[in-house]
């Protein structure tokens, strides 16, 4: 096996565990290290068990390359590929298998870890056909969101890129802050411009009950709204947020109204909506996006954990946006389709 390509595979299934940053970091800055480095140079530095002198490999990525290099699949690696969830089945792998590309994704234009080439690459070694690039807005400053300069300039860099990916396509999009009232953070000519806007609340997620459904009714009725992202703004686990209070029946309504969607959103600290509100969601009769808010190349296998969820809830995939074919997602995000 080629050490390259063992350091980066181990990377990606790190991000699809959702380990720690600083050890993705570690095996992909070994493998850019591993892989700038002169085959000569680095045989030697294998035949004399010096790898760590490369800048970057420690023992454990060093071990990897070792192991790599001898011909054989690395243990770490190995353990890796064995804690991989087991395949969705029934309605799950049904509904997975309908799903053509996802429409919530970060880059390091605002706090992903990876850039849009990266990331478009990996969604279509998943076998998406689109991805929506939607990174934040300013408001969210501690995401180095973008404003209205720095995503004109993003809509240039994806319309390149789409150039050489075709037919991949990198979908334009913006995960746009909802303010107290309702309305959006961008520029409403901007959002015209795009092809998908998720729109989410980030903050004063404590609000009373009536005055954060009426933000989140007036967002939904917004026509360049296409998806109301992770609707409570909960986070389990040890980073624990309760999640926001709203008459969840008359914001579905209203996103089943507007034809805006509703997110499952498949990160494992949100999990949102909670499934209470999820069948209710499914009783108002909405339209949903299952998305993984991958900050990373490898959390786009969470698309997974949406899956379950949405079929136990009995969502099929006539209800999902993301199954759509490419022509009739467009045509559905149009504002005013």
């Amino acid at each position: 096996m080629d050490p390259v390509t063992a350091l980066r595979r181990i990377a990606y299934l790190l991000e699809a565990e959702g380990a720690a940053t600083y050890k993705v970091r570690a095996f992909r800055k070994a493998a850019g290290t591993v892989a700038a480095t002169d085959a000569d140079v680095l045989e030697g530095l294998l035949r004399s068990r010096r790898l760590e002198q490369l800048e970057g490999v420690g023992s454990t990525t060093a071990s990897v390359v070792a192991e790599a290099a001898a011909g054989g699949v690395p243990a770490y690696l190995s353990a890796l590929e064995a804690r991989r969830p087991p395949p969705l089945d029934g309605a799950a792998a049904v509904l997975r298998g309908a799903l053509l590309g996802d429409l919530h994704a970060h880059s390091t234009w605002s706090d992903g870890g990876a850039t849009i080439e990266a990331m478009a690459l990996a969604a279509a070694g998943v076998g998406h056909r689109y991805l929506a690039l939607t990174d934040h807005s300013s408001r969210l400053t501690v995401a180095h969101g973008l404003d209205a300069t720095r995503l004109a300039a993003q809509l240039e860099e994806i319309a390149r890129l789409n150039d050489r990916l075709a037919p991949f396509r990198i979908l334009t999009g913006i995960e746009v802050d909802i303010f107290e009232d309702g309305s959006l953070d961008q520029d409403p000519a901007l959002l015209a411009r795009l092809d998908v806007v998720v729109a989410s609340a980030h903050s004063k997620l404590a609000m009373e009950p009536g005055p954060m459904t009426r933000r989140l009714v007036a967002a939904v009725r917004d026509p360049h709204v296409d998806v109301l992202g992770h609707c409570t703004g909960r986070l389990l686990g040890g980073r624990g947020r309760p999640p926001s209070r709203f008459d969840a029946a008359t914001v579905f309504a209203a996103c089943a109204e507007a034809g805006t969607a509703v997110e499952v959103n498949c990160r494992p600290e949100r999990d949102d909506p909670p499934d209470a509100l999820l069948a209710i969601a499914v009783d108002a009769g909405c339209r949903f996006a299952i998305d993984t808010d991958a900050h990373a190349e490898g959390q786009l296998e969470w698309l997974e954990r949406g899956c379950r969820r949405a079929a136990a809830a009995g969502i099929g995939a006539e209800r999902v946006e993301n199954a759509r074919p490419l022509a009739d997602l467009l045509a559905a995000s149009s504002p005013g389709a």
